[in-house]
């Protein structure tokens, strides 16, 4: 079993910049592709950035030139740069882990194959 722990979010005004942190923990030496995906009140949960073992990244055609993926120095660490936010961005922001063979496209596109899933972190947008 692998828990993730997310850090970060709250509230801003559009233009405004958050950041979010997450923490893969649960298997000695195991490696994780790694994502962040949202969930906005009666929608489906989209993927958002993904980022493989190798540094790979894909995002959703939302956020591309806005947000930044990335992995910390402990590779089970995953960081989220939000910029220039939209309250479209508005929603409930979740770290997802996969398999390490898994990749960052295939991630993003079909997050609810795998079942590892942080608490969730909520991202308030105003206009």
């Amino acid at each position: 079993q692998v828990q993730l722990a997310e850090s970060g979010g709250g509230s801003v005004q559009a233009g405004g910049s958050l950041s979010l942190s997450c923490v893969a923990s649960g298997y000695t030496n195991a490696e994780w592709c790694l994502g962040w995906f949202r969930q906005a009140p009666g929608k489906e949960r989209e993927g958002v950035a993904t980022i493989d073992i190798d540094g790979s990244t894909d995002y959703a055609e939302s956020v591309k030139g806005r947000f930044a993926i990335s992995r910390g120095d402990l590779k089970n660490t995953v960081y989220l740069q939000m910029n220039n936010l939209k309250p479209e961005d508005t929603a409930v922001y979740y770290c997802g882990a996969a398999p390490k063979t898994v990749s960052s496209w295939y991630f993003l596109r079909n997050p609810e194959h795998f079942g590892y899933w942080g608490q969730g972190t909520q991202v308030t947008v105003s206009a």
